[in-house]
C-alpha cells in the first residue's frame, strides 16, 4: 500500500486525539526543540509535522523563526492547519513524503533550511535512509539535521523493551536500531559533526548532525 494512503487511513480518526494520547510516551520532543541550533530568523522544516504540535511549541520558544512542515497525511495536515491558525502561528505546510519533497514546488521557497528535524517519524518509515538523505540535502551549509525517536532501551528492563516494541508494532511503529549508522554515514560522506544523546535510559535518542559551513 502507498505510504501516504496508509498514513491517511491510520490517522483519519486518530488525529482528533493524537496530541492527548502521545505526550506520555513520545519523550524528548521538547528537549530537541529547545536545542535546535537555528540562527536568529532562521528557516526550520519539520519532516512529518503531524498535527502541528511541535511547530506551535517551537513558535512559542522561538517566535523569530520561519516555520515549515511536511507530512505524508493530508488528514493530519488538516488538523495542523486548523491548530496553527487558531494558535496564531504562521507556518508553511505541504503534503508530501520526505523523500519526494521539493521546497520550491511544495512551499515556494529556495536555498535550503537552517534546520531540518524529524520527531518520532523515522520509526514509522519502512526505509528511513532515503528520508534522511533527502533531508540532509535540504540543510544549508552551517545548518543541522536533528532527530528524536525511540532508542535502544539499553538502560531499561528487558521486559519493558519487549512490551513497548510489541505495543508500538500495533501502530506500524518500529524502533530503528540502524539510525546511528545511517546518520554516521551521512556525517562521514558530508564532513558533518554528529552528536548523540540517550534520553531516559535509552527510551529515546536524540541526534544533531551539523553540516560544515561553506
Amino acid at each position: 500500500m502507498d505510504q501516504a494512503v496508509k498514513m491517511d487511513r491510520m490517522y483519519r480518526l486518530q488525529r482528533h486525539v493524537y496530541d492527548l494520547t502521545r505526550h506520555c510516551y513520545l519523550l524528548g520532543r521538547d528537549r530537541l526543540l529547545r536545542s535546535l541550533p537555528a540562527a536568529p530568523r532562521g528557516t526550520v522544516l519539520e519532516m512529518g509535522c503531524g498535527t502541528g504540535r511541535n511547530l506551535i511549541r517551537l513558535s512559542r520558544m522561538r517566535p523569530d523563526l520561519v516555520l515549515c512542515g511536511v507530512d505524508a497525511s493530508e488528514a493530519m495536515l488538516c488538523t495542523a492547519r486548523d491548530k496553527t491558525r487558531r494558535a496564531g502561528i504562521c507556518a508553511r505546510l505541504a503534503c508530501r513524503l520526505a523523500e519526494d519533497f521539493d521546497q520550491g514546488r511544495d512551499l515556494g521557497l529556495s536555498g535550503g533550511f537552517d534546520v531540518v528535524y524529524f520527531s518520532y517519524v523515522l520509526s514509522m518509515i519502512p526505509e528511513p535512509a532515503a528520508a534522511l538523505e533527502a533531508a540532509w540535502k535540504l540543510v544549508r551549509p552551517g545548518g543541522a539535521l536533528c532527530v528524536v525517536d525511540f532508542g535502544d532501551f539499553a538502560g531499561l528492563p528487558a521486559w519493558f523493551g519487549r512490551l513497548l516494541t510489541g505495543w508500538l508494532g500495533l501502530f506500524a511503529v518500529r524502533p530503528k536500531p540502524e539510525l546511528p549508522g545511517l546518520l554516521a554515514r551521512l556525517a562521514g560522506d558530508g564532513g558533518g559533526q554528529l552528536t548523540r544523546e540517550d534520553h531516559r535510559g535509552g527510551y529515546a535518542v536524540l541526534f544533531w548532525l551539523r553540516k560544515p559551513a561553506a
